[in-house]
């Protein structure tokens, strides 16, 4: 099981939020790269980063702070938030990003994304499903959409989707846990490389993550608050 340590910025900063509320913030660093060379320090493979401004906007708000963590790693780094466009998918790319997340996409537009796969390849796209309650969460988790998670990744599958990123955001920045039986119908449902987001607090829960047959799990708030040790993790799950 693959451990993506997460970076979510805002305003250029390393923050983290409860449940997707952007009025939940807690600012964890100035500078986002600085966090990316400590997370690769500690043994990281990959790292997860999430552009909260693009998110709700739809742009590339936090491009700065990418190029910065991109200068300063050597590890792959996959990013998601606002990447609604061909152009958008090129630019994250040719800036040195492993793989990009789509997520409203997805929901709005099926199409554009087999199209994405299509031209940039299954490792190059991954699919972010955000759900509440089961029915997938859109545009910065502002909106919820009356798809049901399970089905949304059936669809992509069938498009030609491998990997998606399962984040329930009751969940997220929580530490209260994670959905594991939503993931684990996903992981059995689907046959998906499912990457499991959002209440991870404890060595316990990666473990239960580990059992169900997710690809990954991202660490997030447990890593920030000192609930997991990312060296410690990776030397155990990677």
């Amino acid at each position: 099981m693959r451990l993506y340590p997460a970076i979510d910025m805002k305003d250029g900063k390393c923050v983290r939020l409860r449940q997707g509320l952007f009025d939940e913030k807690t600012v964890y660093a100035e500078e986002p790269y600085r966090v990316a060379m400590e997370f690769e320090a500690a043994g990281a493979k990959f790292l997860h980063l999430v552009d909260l401004d693009g998110a709700l906007l739809g742009a590339g708000a936090n491009d700065a702070a990418l190029r910065q963590i991109i200068e300063h790693v050597s590890i792959p780094v996959e990013i998601g938030g606002g990447i609604r466009t061909v152009q958008d998918i090129e630019r994250k790319l040719s800036m040195g990003v492993a793989r990009v997340i789509l997520g409203t996409k997805a929901v709005e537009s099926p199409e554009f994304v087999k199209r994405a796969v299509e031209q940039f390849g299954t490792e190059k796209i991954v699919v972010g499903i955000d759900a509440k309650d089961g029915m997938v969460a859109i545009k910065g988790w502002e909106t919820v959409s009356n798809a049901e998670a399970v089905d949304l990744a059936l669809h992509m599958k069938e498009l030609g989707v491998k990997t998606i990123i399962y984040t329930d955001i009751a969940k997220d920045g929580m530490l209260c846990g994670p959905n594991v039986g939503q993931t684990a119908r996903l992981v059995e449902t689907t046959g998906l490389n499912i990457v499991a987001s959002g209440g991870v607090s404890c060595m316990e829960d990666l473990e239960q993550l580990e059992s169900i047959g997710v690809e990954g799990a991202i660490l997030g708030k447990a890593i920030y608050e000192k609930k997991v040790d990312l060296k410690g993790a990776v030397a155990r799950f990677c």
